[in-house]
């Protein structure tokens, strides 16, 4: 099969699309012949340096999320698994083997997806669409109160702004750029702020909810915008270290920093009720930037220059 290579911690180029054995699916497992592999923001620094959950090392072929059509089965475990031979799904693996044409998991790993739904849509919501509702679940924005969502235009983001437009939130969306402003604002945000400027919290206005996406400085100037009862919730590092937030100092503004520790089955619903909503029409991924998987090297390195948005795919073999 096709498969990118990680072959050592670097810049993009370390990424090598090459050969890899076929997987052979065992006992209770499935094969998906891959449509699209997912790319996440944490891929990028895992490939830079190694940090993060992935404790891997190189070489390997990396990547956590893809769709695809389910090609064969393994032996059964007391079930017959015959009868998911054809289905489109999408799944998550174990950190690694997502960049690849064929993948392995176990049968009861993937997430059918509805019918309704285009597979690489899908693809767009297995992770980000999981941080999303998750994030707007623990926030639990009440009608009215402002949200403000950073890196508004990113994959994460931009689902964030319809979730909680959805939920009757007024959304305040920070990006970089006014082409990712406009993006924010046709998703729906209410006020859209340039965090690059030095003005951008104030403009922002008093908050309710942050959704922090970026850390830092950014992170920082988005808790002093929180009124008592405000909530915070940090889940990325797009400036390249994570919000600093001292309990005390929330515990003294009467701010609750909140950081969710779901379970596998929680984990697993907020992927079922991203793919619900968006079968349904009421939550659309965007999908900014497409790449042939021999071209994953090119992907990382259009995630790195801050230009994307939305969700990055890989292209792996059009079903």
């Amino acid at each position: 099969m096709r498969a990118v290579w990680l072959t050592g911690f670097g810049d993009p180029s370390v990424l090598v699309a090459g050969d890899a054995p076929d997987p052979v699916p065992g006992a209770g497992q499935v094969l998906i012949d891959v449509a699209y592999a997912n790319i996440t923001f944490v891929e990028t620094q895992f490939r830079a340096t190694g940090a993060g959950p992935i404790k891997a090392r190189p070489p390997l072929i990396p990547g956590n999320g893809v769709g695809g059509v389910i090609a064969a089965v393994g032996p059964g475990t007391g079930a017959d698994l015959s009868g998911l031979v054809g289905r489109r799904v999408v799944t998550s693996l174990n950190g690694t083997g997502g960049y690849a044409s064929r993948v392995v998991v176990d049968a009861a790993a993937p997430f059918e997806v509805p019918p309704e739904l285009p597979l690489d849509e899908a693809v767009a919501l297995l992770a980000d669409g999981r941080t999303a509702t998750m994030l707007i679940g623990a926030a639990a924005p009440k009608p009215g109160e402002r949200v403000l969502v950073e890196a508004a235009a990113g994959g994460v983001g931009s689902l964030a702004i319809q979730l909680a437009k959805t939920a009757g939130a007024v959304v305040v969306a920070a990006a970089g750029g006014e082409h990712k402003l406009a993006v924010a604002r046709k998703l729906g945000a209410d006020t859209t702020v340039d965090y690059r400027q030095p003005d951008w919290a104030d403009r922002a206005g008093p908050l309710d909810v942050v959704l922090d996406g970026v850390g830092g400085a950014v992170a920082r100037a988005a808790f002093e915008r929180l009124v008592p009862g405000g909530r915070m919730l940090s889940y990325g590092l797009a400036s390249g270290e994570w919000a600093a937030i001292p309990p005390e100092d929330a515990a003294a503004r009467g701010v609750t920093l909140i950081r969710p520790t779901p379970t596998p089955a929680e984990l697993r619903s907020y992927v079922e009720s991203a793919l619900a909503e968006a079968a349904a029409g009421r939550l659309r991924p965007l999908i900014g930037q497409r790449f042939p998987l021999d071209r994953a090297s090119e992907a990382h390195a259009a995630i790195e220059s801050r230009a994307t948005v939305g969700k990055t795919l890989l292209e792996v073999t059009l079903l």
